[in-house]
């Protein structure tokens, strides 16, 4: 996977592992785009915690800056390093899948094998 891939979605996990962050996107999904202020309306978390939040995800690429009216700063949620992240992810669980599926059909060949101990007792193994 190429590394400004990987670094990508790192950002992303970074940005994601925090639950005010995720609360902070949640809103901004559910109520379109806002201000700190907003948020801060909305949710238990002041308006200085929100903007400091806010630049992190801003950084991960997760929401997006854009002036208001009154010189005021509204945030919309961006998707785009969600989706890079979602097939980091998928990449991974495709390289597991495989590997799991091997030790399984491993595993399988091996208690159907007369004379191993899971066919000695009777019992057999289930991954």
């Amino acid at each position: 996977m190429p590394p400004d891939i990987e670094a990508l979605a790192e950002q992303v996990f970074v940005a994601l592992a925090d639950p005010s962050r995720r609360a902070i996107l949640a809103a901004l999904a559910a109520g379109g785009p806002a201000t700190a202020t907003d948020l801060a309306c909305v949710l238990p978390i002041t308006r200085q915690a929100i903007a400091k939040h806010l630049a992190l995800l801003s950084h991960a690429g997760l929401v997006t800056a854009e002036l208001a009216e009154r010189r005021r700063v509204r945030y919309r949620l961006c998707s785009a390093p969600m989706q890079v992240a979602q097939q980091f992810l998928a990449a991974l669980a495709r390289d597991w899948d495989g590997c799991l599926d091997a030790l399984r059909d491993h595993l399988d060949r091996g208690a159907d094998e007369p004379g191993t101990p899971e066919t000695q007792s009777g019992e057999r193994r289930t991954a």
